[in-house]
């Protein structure tokens, strides 16, 4: 299977509703489409590779399944947040930032988000492609751990949701549920995600190029798009409540909390 050949076509595919996407948020002055058009792209982007693979049959639709599956869930709940909120803080701390430089800078993001949604979807090629005949057990443990991950997921955006919809709650930190355990349980299911397809696709000559997925999720997570500029927000919309939940929960990986200080 050539696996550069759908990686440009998608690539390219990206870039151009990136850059449309680009002109709605210059018009709407809400950066938080991105987000949605990121998530959305991986999951089409899993559905095209999952045509395009010439792996078993059945592990392309599974594939395609659960691109799709995945997409439409956190696609909605995005939906549902920038709906009913102002544009995302971490957004609107990058236009202060930037200044007049604010809408070229916000192109190239937009831009360097359609590579990086070819990039995740990368791995569901190569699961995809894995020629192994019929549905192995490592197949099914892909399928548990993506079962785990969406339905994690769900329930801490679901807990923090209703925690955010009480008025009473206003200013303080949300650490019940999940969040009692994980500052980021979201983010932690959304990275055990992407172990999923690295199961799949076991048995294929490139399935180790599957590892890139969940690498470079925690990347992400930890130095780029993820828990930096969330806890940078926090601090700012919280302050001394977000510091104390620093100091007692655990960042990533749920743990039972430590004591009060």
């Amino acid at each position: 299977m050539n696996i550069l050949v759908p990686l440009l076509i998608g690539w390219l595919l990206m870039a151009v509703v990136m850059a449309l996407l680009w002109e709605v948020q210059r018009r709407r002055k809400n950066a938080g489409i991105v987000d949605v058009a990121w998530t959305v792209g991986v999951g089409l982007l899993g559905i095209f590779f999952a045509l395009w693979a010439n792996g078993l049959g059945t592990r392309r639709v599974l594939i395609a399944a659960m691109a799709t599956l995945w997409a439409i869930r956190l696609a909605r709940h995005l939906v549902e947040r920038i709906s009913r909120e102002s544009e995302d803080g971490r957004y609107h701390q990058l236009r202060e930032k930037w200044g007049e430089k604010t809408q070229i800078n916000l192109f190239w993001f937009f831009q360097l988000q359609a590579f990086w949604s070819v990039l995740f979807a990368f791995p569901m090629l190569i699961a995809a492609g894995n020629t192994t005949g019929a549905l192995q057990v490592w197949d099914l443990l892909g399928i548990l751990i993506w079962l785990v991950s969406v339905v994690g997921e769900s329930v801490a955006d679901r807990q923090l949701a209703r925690f955010r919809s009480n008025p009473q709650n206003r200013g303080q930190v949300c650490s019940r549920g999940l969040w009692r355990y994980s500052r980021h349980p979201n983010y932690f299911f959304e990275w055990i995600h992407w172990w999923a397809y690295v199961l799949i696709a076991i048995g294929s000559p490139l399935g180790w190029l599957t590892l890139a997925g969940p690498v470079l999720m925690l990347l992400f997570l930890f130095k780029i798009t993820g828990i930096p500029p969330t806890e940078a927000q926090a601090l700012r919309s919280r302050g001394e409540a977000y510091r104390q939940y620093q100091r007692t929960t655990s960042v990533f990986f749920p743990w039972p909390p430590k004591a009060r200080q």
